[in-house]
C-alpha cells in the first residue's frame, strides 16, 4: 500500500511517499480504508523530535519508531479481527488509530472507533477523534465545566481551541475566548460570549471571574493566569508549545505539576487519553445537532500531504488541516 513515511526526524523534507505492507490485523483490531486524515499539533511534534528528551520515552530514540505519519483518521472498515463484535466490513468508521493514517490503510483497537454517521463527511469525521477528545475530556473531565459556568479558552483559534469553544458551550458554558483579532469573528460565531485581543487585552489582567480557565497556551506566568479564577475556579494547563528544543514546554507543565499537588482540586496538568468510542459517538452527535462544527483550515489530497505539514510546522492554524485520500 502507498503511506506517507518518516525514516528520521527533521522538517517536513524528511518525509516521502512509499509502499509498505498493510498493517496486520489483531483479533481485537479493525482494519480501515483511509479516506480523510487530519493533522495536529502532536504530529509536528512527532516530526521534529520535539521536545527532544521525549525521544527516548516516546518518540524513538534515534529515529521515530513509528514510521508511517498521522494519528487520526476516517474511513471504511475493510477487515475486523476474530474478537471485534461492533464493527463489520463495509462500516464508515473514525477514530485515533495506532498505525499510522497517512496511508491507504490502517489499524485502530475496537474501542477507539465510532460509527461515522451518514450526513458527516469523512473530512468532518476524521478531525474529532484527538483535537475534539481533548477539548471534551479537557474541559468535561478536567475542569468539571457544566451549565452556567464561566470558561476562558487560552488559544481559542487553533485545533483544540475551535473546538473547546463549541464543547464549553454544549455543556451549558458561558465562553470567553483569547485570541488574536483577526480570529475574533470567527470565535464569536463558534458560540464565545466574548472575546479577547491578545495583541491588544492581557487576559490575566481582569478581575476573578472564571470557573475555569483552559489554557492551551501557557504564554504567562501561573500566578498571573490563576489571577482570574474565582476563589473555587480551575486551572487545567494542556499546552504542547514553547520553551527550546530539549525541554520544550515541560518545564511549564511541571511548574503547574507540582503546585498541583498543594492544590490539586484547582491545579491539573491535561493530556488527553485516546478517545473511546462512547466520547467520539458523542462528538459525533454534536455534530449532527448543529451544535459542534469542525473549523477545517485546509484540505489538500494525499499527494500534497507534505505540503500539509509544512503548514502544520511554519503556520498560525486556524482550525483543522485535512488530507483527502484517493
Amino acid at each position: 500500500m502507498r503511506a506517507l513515511v518518516q525514516p528520521a526526524y527533521g522538517p517536513p523534507d524528511v518525509l516521502r511517499f512509499e509502499d509498505v505492507p498493510p498493517p496486520p490485523v489483531g483479533d481485537d483490531a479493525v482494519r480501515v480504508r483511509i479516506r480523510a486524515v487530519s493533522l495536529n499539533f502532536g504530529d509536528r511534534m512527532m516530526l521534529l523530535g520535539r521536545p527532544t528528551l521525549l525521544r527516548p520515552f516516546v518518540y524513538g530514540p534515534g529515529r521515530p519508531r513509528k514510521r508511517v505519519v498521522g494519528h487520526d483518521g476516517a474511513g471504511v472498515v475493510e477487515a475486523v479481527g476474530a474478537k471485534v463484535t461492533r464493527f463489520a466490513p463495509g462500516d464508515a468508521v473514525f477514530g485515533e488509530m495506532s498505525s499510522g493514517t497517512c496511508a491507504e490503510l490502517a489499524v485502530a483497537a475496537e474501542g477507539r472507533l465510532a460509527i461515522k454517521p451518514d450526513g458527516m463527511g469523512f473530512a468532518q469525521a476524521a478531525t474529532l477523534p484527538i483535537a475534539g477528545i481533548t477539548a471534551l475530556e479537557g474541559l468535561r473531565d478536567a475542569g468539571r465545566v457544566s451549565a452556567g459556568k464561566k470558561v476562558l479558552v487560552n488559544g481559542a483559534s487553533g485545533s483544540v481551541g475551535t473546538f473547546a469553544i463549541q464543547v464549553a458551550t454544549a455543556l451549558g458554558a458561558e465562553v470567553t475566548a483569547v485570541c488574536s483579532g483577526r480570529n475574533a469573528a470567527q470565535a464569536r460565531a463558534l458560540g464565545a460570549v466574548e472575546v479577547i485581543d491578545y495583541t491588544q487585552q492581557d487576559y490575566t489582567r481582569g478581575d476573578p471571574r472564571f470557573d475555569v480557565v483552559f489554557d492551551l497556551v501557557g504564554n504567562h506566568r501561573l500566578s498571573e493566569r490563576r489571577r482570574v479564577l474565582k476563589l473555587d475556579g480551575i486551572y487545567v494547563a494542556s499546552f504542547g508549545q514553547g520553551g527550546g528544543a530539549l525541554l520544550g514546554p515541560l518545564g511549564r507543565i511541571a511548574q503547574v505539576a507540582i503546585r498541583s499537588i498543594a492544590a490539586p482540586k484547582r491545579l491539573t496538568v491535561f493530556a488527553a487519553t485516546p478517545g473511546s468510542s462512547e466520547d467520539l459517538a458523542q462528538l459525533a452527535r454534536w455534530v449532527e445537532e448543529g451544535a459542534l462544527t469542525p473549523v477545517i483550515e485546509k484540505t489538500v489530497p494525499f499527494d500534497e500531504a507534505i505540503e500539509a505539514f509544512r503548514d502544520l510546522v511554519g503556520g498560525h492554524a486556524r482550525g483543522k488541516r485535512v488530507i483527502t485520500m484517493p
